[in-house]
């Protein structure tokens, strides 16, 4: 009887083993995306974005005139992430963005952003060490830069407060590739700051981006960039 129970032990064993496994593949993801990792931020806006406020006594800035980024300033990039069947999303941000418009009374003539790829961070540490290694390579690549190719026509100047839309054209340079582009911009003047938001879906591939997949962790071929842009009279 003992040789025909030893056997039966085994498999109990066995089987036993295999519903952990399946349960640490299938449940450890699942708990991580909807218990451990926080909600991922909601996309920029300016309804969202803090309005400034204007110190007493200082002169209101004319339009024309060149405009410097300055504090309050976000670019943040999202992309979606599954690991054994679970899904969530990905959200790296900086605040260490540079550039300046300018503009007449009526036209942006100018304008240009840059962003320091290597200040990137996600609050994941192995998420951020691949991005800045095999995926972006900040090492070669440490910035990412957009220039306005074209002058944006404001029509009709909105009062203080009121947020309008724009068509931006123009080149983003992004992992030593460099794309023409177009993004919607929305705009808002509150005081002495211009506050303008956007995004851009970026497909990896059209910079050269190797998949940035790794591991268990499977990431789609594109994902999204988005930005909040304070400017201040230069």
């Amino acid at each position: 009887m003992a040789s025909t129970r030893q056997p039966r032990k085994w498999v109990r064993w066995l089987v036993g083993a295999v519903v952990v496994v399946l349960l640490i593949v299938v449940g450890g993801p699942f708990v991580y995306f909807h218990f451990i990792q926080s909600d991922p931020p909601p996309k920029l806006s300016l309804d969202t974005t803090p309005v400034p406020s204007t110190a007493p006594g200082v002169t209101r800035a004319p339009l024309a005139g060149t405009w410097k980024i300055g504090t309050g300033s976000l670019v943040r990039y999202r992309v979606k992430e599954t690991l054994f069947g679970q899904s969530g999303e990905a959200v790296g941000k900086t605040t260490t963005v540079t550039g300046s418009m300018t503009m007449t009374a009526t036209s942006v003539s100018d304008a240009t952003f840059t962003v320091d790829m290597t200040s990137v961070t996600s609050g994941q540490s192995q998420r951020d060490g691949q991005f800045r290694g095999r995926i972006m390579d900040t090492a070669d690549f440490p910035t990412a830069t957009f220039t306005l190719a074209s002058p944006i026509d404001l029509g009709v100047v909105p009062k203080d407060g009121v947020q309008k839309s724009y068509s931006a054209n123009g080149k983003f340079q992004l992992h030593g590739t460099t794309k023409n582009v177009t993004f919607t911009l929305t705009a808002r003047r509150t005081g002495n700051v211009i506050a303008v938001q956007g995004d851009e879906p970026i497909t990896f591939s059209d910079y050269n981006i190797g998949n940035p997949s790794g591991g268990p962790a499977s990431v789609g071929d594109s994902g999204q960039l988005e930005f909040v842009l304070q400017f201040q009279p230069s």
